[in-house]
């Protein structure tokens, strides 16, 4: 099975595969398995696994379409604060190690914070296609 992140790269925008938007280098998706409401991943369209494959072009896309999201996710929710990481290689907890991905996850006082890490438990108040609904007019322009 080939990379899910370079097969939503191919959708465009698409409630389906929860592809929010794509910029020419890079793709905004919201994560299918999230630790919290709103979790959105941040891909370059290039499947890389180090900052360092990334083109000048591609590299400043895609911190600029980072910077969009923390915007998106500050006015949508109205978080008390917001996580945004990577893991970078499957030592460091990369799931799709080889494609990088930022995550950007809204946090907010007494959520469940490490929980989903370490007690395999996760508190989800709001379905996916909500979330798509709740994002989808900030990155459509509607």
């Amino acid at each position: 099975m080939g990379c899910f992140l370079c097969e939503a790269a191919k959708t465009g925008a698409s409630k389906e595969t929860l592809v929010l938007c794509q910029t020419p280098h890079s793709l905004v998706i919201l994560n299918r398995y999230p630790y919290i409401a709103g979790h959105l991943m941040v891909t370059p369209i290039a499947h890389v696994s180090s900052l360092d494959d990334l083109t000048p072009q591609e590299f400043a896309d895609l911190h600029e379409t980072l910077r969009d999201c923390v915007s998106t996710v500050k006015t949508s929710v109205s978080p008390d604060g917001i996580n945004v990481g990577m893991n970078l290689g499957e030592a460091a907890g990369a799931g799709v190690a080889d494609h990088l991905h930022y995550h950007v996850i809204p946090r907010f006082i007494g959520d469940s914070n490490a929980f989903a890490v370490f007690g395999e438990i996760r508190v989800i108040p709001e379905d996916l296609e909500a979330t798509y609904d709740r994002y989808f007019p900030h990155f459509s322009g509607d």
